[in-house]
């Protein structure tokens, strides 16, 4: 923001700016060079509160727009894909398998419908999807670029005792452990608490010991 203008700022996409003023930004725009107006269409947004119903306006009619042009062409902006798809989903996976838990309840001598087996197909169901959650999660989802540039530091780095909860791909039977995880950084560092995120992820599935070690 140059001091002789108004508080104007240049952005590249509409957003809320929040910056300070002096005293001699606030001056009346009776003050402001005539080629110092504001204008939204050139991206560029006054931060007076005078200006916050227009930029409203403009993001909304952006929004219009991408939608329009979205569903002219049959695919839907990742901002609004229906929640609703992935709960159908959600909802299509218990089904089956709270079925195949009433089958195998059968196959091993129990009756489903006896009071205390009623709800145990759903409860094994989202227990099972829990269990293995790391399916629909990847490394990157849970970085979140939480990766930094640091130079100086070349000594390694030990995360201990990390608690993993995963599933023996054999038996399909629960095994935990603890995992130490230790790099030497090359210039880059990432954040501690990613990597226990990391290691839960990949341990949130039928694992072996040794393929769950060189994923991590």
């Amino acid at each position: 923001m140059s001091s002789s203008t108004s508080p104007v700022a240049e952005l590249s996409s509409v957003s809320t700016v929040s910056t300070k003023t002096t005293e001699a930004d606030a001056t009346p725009n009776a003050d402001v060079d005539d080629c110092e107006e504001c204008v939204l269409s050139q991206g560029r947004i006054c931060i007076c509160d005078a200006c916050d119903a227009e930029r409203t306006k403009l993001e909304r009619t952006k929004k219009r727009k991408r939608l329009s042009q979205s569903t002219a062409t049959g695919r839907m902006p990742e901002y609004c894909q229906p929640a609703k798809a992935d709960a159908d989903m959600e909802e299509e996976r218990l089904t089956k398998m709270t079925s195949a838990c009433n089958t195998i309840l059968k196959c091993i001598g129990e009756d489903p419908s006896r009071e205390g087996l009623l709800k145990t197909p759903e409860r094994w169901a989202k227990a099972l999807l829990f269990m293995t959650s790391g399916y629909s999660l990847s490394a990157e989802q849970v970085l979140n670029d939480a990766v930094f540039t640091e130079d100086s530091h070349k000594e390694i780095v030990v995360v201990k005792d990390i608690d993993i909860h995963s599933m023996c791909e054999h038996h399909m039977v629960p095994f935990t452990g603890k995992v130490h995880v230790g790099y030497i950084p090359n210039g880059k560092i990432i954040g501690l608490s990613k990597i226990a995120r990391i290691a839960e992820v990949f341990s949130r599935r039928l694992q072996v010991q040794e393929r769950l070690t060189r994923q991590i």
